[in-house]
């Protein structure tokens, strides 16, 4: 395995393609004797079986990229999906679609210039937004099972990285990120237990990580918590106002932030 492959963010580095496939493997043996009507409410609309769709077409839509060294944006987001007919089939066909992503990343030099709506124009973009694609939506399976969702502390501090830098990005498909502009405000999310401060800063032509910001420079708001509520957080999937969190500063500023922000 090539060394890029790793990319670290904290303690430990994190190896996405064996992450896509444990998250997965957790996500389907999750869903042994589940009920998949089973509404989802962290994705108010679906239920288990929409959620374990969304999840496989994502693996392999992306793989579909990989394979095809897109260089612009595709036109098409049709892929052959291979959905069983029966529902009770998609935990199997979901571990499948962690199989046929394994299989593009192995045919895939994670250096290799692409396409990405995101930061990084390599193949390796696809391998971690992939990951957290799979992580997020195996914790809304779990919520909705009524079961504890964890996540390991290295895989929530690489993945509050990955959304924050990513989310200037994202106004395609989420318009209203375009509404978090300054003049010159600033946010930061700070993990409690370890190494992990991101310091965002919004100017009037938009917004990013201020990669320059010490961890002693004061935002006008701050939220304090574990990495894996932080995680969370920035996903839609706590509220700010959660007993988990502590904040600091601006409230209305976090409001506004959290109001524009999901992804």
């Amino acid at each position: 395995m090539n060394s890029s492959d790793h990319v670290t963010y904290g303690p430990a580095p994190v190896d996405h393609p064996a992450a896509v496939a444990a998250e997965t493997a957790r996500f389907v043996a999750g869903l042994k004797d589940a009920d998949l009507t089973t509404a989802v409410p962290s994705c108010p609309g679906w239920t288990l079986a929409d959620l374990v769709k969304h999840t496989g077409s994502v693996q392999r839509w992306f793989s579909g990229l990989l394979h095809a060294r897109v260089q612009e944006p595709p036109r098409t987001r049709d892929v052959d999906l291979r959905l069983p007919e029966r529902q009770e089939d998609y935990p199997d066909w979901l571990a499948d679609s962690a199989t046929v992503a394994a299989q593009a990343f192995a045919a895939s030099d994670p250096d290799l210039p692409m396409w990405a709506w995101g930061v990084d124009q390599h193949a390796r973009f696809w391998a971690r937004r992939m990951l957290f694609e799979t992580l997020l939506h195996r914790v809304d399976a779990e919520l909705a099972l009524g079961r504890p969702a964890t996540v390991d502390r290295p895989l929530a501090v690489d993945g509050i990285d990955e959304f924050l830098v990513n989310l200037p990005f994202a106004t395609s498909f989420a318009p209203n990120v375009a509404k978090l502009r300054g003049p010159d405000k600033t946010i930061r999310f700070n993990a409690t237990d370890g190494e992990g401060s991101w310091f965002v800063r919004l100017r009037s032509d938009g917004f990013g990580l201020d990669a320059n910001a010490g961890d002693a420079e004061a935002a006008d708001a701050t939220v304090h918590g574990i990495a894996a509520d932080l995680l969370l957080l920035v996903y839609g999937r706590l509220h700010h106002s959660a007993a988990v969190f502590t904040q600091d500063g601006d409230k209305d500023l976090l409001t506004r932030w959290f109001a524009n922000s999901a992804f």
